[in-house]
């Protein structure tokens, strides 16, 4: 017979999992079916974050994640708190992020009957996550939780839900602790295959135009290092997408810019002249290669991920290995080694003169923040805001115009700095996951860098960060428009600019100082860099509303379907009559 003092609730079961799991933060907003959990947590360590939309709690865990490397948490009631999560999980699954989203669920028996607040989160989620779990039997709940954190934080990252029924957090069960979590069907390829890998450093030290194109999935395997020690073994240029800014410091000589539809010349110019592209955990998106067919056609391509699923599945690869980038690029290395004293390639005219190429792309069309004594130009805005990070702050990032200037000036000399939304571009997502971010790094300074538009969608954010004194600088670039979608209407729908105006700002220093803190509004080119000083000098929360010009377009820019090499470089200039 089981001894009723060994009990615990299905709630202090699944709290005590999270500790064993070394999980101290989790970003979450309660209701009726998940209050067995907040009674649990009244007087527990863990750390809960109440924010003011679910959404938020999983950008916000998101921000946790992507800074620290380790599994972000959130938490929501049934039915529409559930439903509120799906755009944070498909957020996290389509940049690899390892989240675990807590749901509750009505009780077992009332499944299926349309009960109040009760939806099917497993089927809406199932494409949403990388793997879910409904948790109807309590006995299952630690080994499931454990299960959730190894999937999530395991091969390549994402994100996992566990929806617990009402009655399992009700229930009371002996708790014992799992030892080890086994997954047979579940296979991670680290390793990478020994023959690919020396043929791999046999052709980087044949080739006469290699070119190292890195990304997300470098900073996700903490291979930072490994890639630095390649790229100058190599000595070849090195790119970073936009999910990869951080990865090779961006004061590495080797560096040369983000790649795609807004990177630099020099950058896809190097990719689409290539004759070796060394790709390391990336997934050949479309914002990088442009139209597929014209991507990088003299290269064979050499393919390092972990995700099998990804090779081959854009580009074809000449030479694919499946492996982790942190375990494949130290055999690399040491084939390299081997290889290096009947290997002279590396010196020849060849490699040299295509270093010479690619130094007179850079210094041809540079990016360059443009200035003007009259308006605040948002290049100008982002080059302030990397004078005054010097490469070491954090900077999340919402989506649109500002996102690109930020990823295309703003240097980031270390990885993990970098936050912002890749795949699924949403717009909300700078301010929560600055706030994931600042309780994850308290030593940091966070910058959350978004558009008048993105910021609307988080207003109620700022409620979070007044409560907890969060020293977050927000900083919002304001234009009045939805910018990036403005700018798509202006160039390729004849300017009919079709409701993306936005009015109605709010007083900066009033909406700042509603909630306590401190907030003002910059129009003055001359007054810009002070202002900044100013907030990043002040120990709490500020609120920073920028006007910057109205009509500014985010350039180089490939358009729709184009190729990577058919940039427009700048705006269309008038013709001499």
């Amino acid at each position: 017979m089981t001894n009723s003092s060994n009990l615990l609730s299905g709630a202090k079961i699944l709290l005590e999992c999270l500790v064993r799991e070394k999980v101290e933060c989790i970003f979450g907003y309660p209701g009726g079916v998940t209050l067995p959990l907040y009674d649990a947590l009244y007087e527990h360590s863990i750390r809960h974050v109440l924010v003011r939309h679910e959404q938020n709690a999983a950008f916000a865990a998101q921000g946790y994640a992507r800074v620290t490397g380790r599994v972000g948490v959130c938490c929501a009631t049934s039915g529409p708190g559930a439903t509120n999560l799906v755009t944070g999980l498909v957020d996290a699954m389509m940049d690899s992020i390892p989240i675990v989203a807590v749901t509750g669920q009505v009780s077992t028996k009332l499944m299926g009957s349309d009960a109040f607040q009760e939806a099917d989160t497993f089927g809406i989620t199932r494409s949403a996550t990388k793997h879910n779990f409904l948790v109807k039997n309590i006995s299952e709940l630690p080994q499931i939780v454990h299960e959730a954190f190894y999937v999530a934080g395991s091969g390549r990252p994402g994100p996992v839900l566990i929806d617990i029924t009402k009655d399992v957090l009700q229930g009371q069960a002996q708790y014992v602790p799992v030892t080890e979590v086994h997954l047979p069907g579940y296979k991670v390829f680290s390793e990478g295959h020994a023959g690919q890998i020396r043929r791999a450093a046999q052709m980087m030290w044949e080739a006469e135009r290699p070119f190292v194109y890195a990304g997300g999935g470098v900073i996700a395997g903490n291979a930072h290092d490994e890639l630095r020690a390649l790229v100058e073994l190599l000595d070849a240029p090195a790119v970073c997408t936009l999910m990869g800014l951080g990865a090779l410091p961006a004061e590495h000589p080797n560096f040369i810019s983000m790649p795609g539809m807004h990177g630099s010349f020099a950058a896809n110019m190097g990719m689409s002249h290539t004759d070796l592209m060394v790709a390391l955990g990336v997934r050949f998106d479309d914002r990088v290669t442009g139209r597929l067919s014209a991507f990088a056609p003299h290269a064979k391509v050499i393919h390092v991920d972990i995700d099998p699923a990804e090779i081959g599945k854009n580009r074809h690869a000449d030479l694919p290995i499946v492996g982790d980038v942190r375990r494949v690029i130290p055999k690399l290395l040491a084939e390299m080694r081997e290889l290096a004293p009947s290997m002279q390639s590396r010196q020849s005219a060849a490699r040299r003169a295509w270093w010479a190429q690619v130094r007179e792309w850079k210094t041809e069309h540079p990016l360059a923040p443009e200035t003007s004594e009259t308006e605040i130009k948002p290049q100008h805005l982002m080059a302030e805001i990397d004078r005054l990070s010097g490469g070491r702050a954090i900077v999340a990032s919402d989506v649109g115009q500002h996102q690109m200037w930020a990823a295309q000036l703003i240097r980031f000399n270390e990885p993990r700095l970098w936050i912002n939304s890749g795949g699924l571009g949403s717009m909300g997502f700078g301010l929560p996951s600055a706030i994931g971010a600042q309780f994850a790094r308290p030593d940091k300074l966070v910058f959350a860098v978004v558009g008048d538009g993105g910021f609307q969608m988080s207003i109620p954010e700022l409620a979070t960060i007044a409560n907890h004194a969060l020293p977050i600088k927000i900083v919002v670039m304001n234009n009045g428009y939805l910018g990036m979608v403005r700018q798509w209407q202006e160039l390729f729908y004849n300017n009919r600019l079709s409701e993306v105006q936005l009015d109605s700002f709010p007083d900066a220093e009033k909406l700042a100082g509603a909630y306590g803190f401190k907030g003002r509004t910059v129009d003055s080119v001359k007054e810009m860099p002070a202002a900044l000083e100013e907030a990043i000098g002040e120990p709490g929360p500020y609120l920073l509303n920028v006007k910057v010009s109205p009509f500014e377009n985010v350039f180089p820019m490939v358009p729709a379907g184009g190729a990577i090499n058919e940039m427009v470089l700048r705006p269309p200039q008038p013709v001499e009559v």
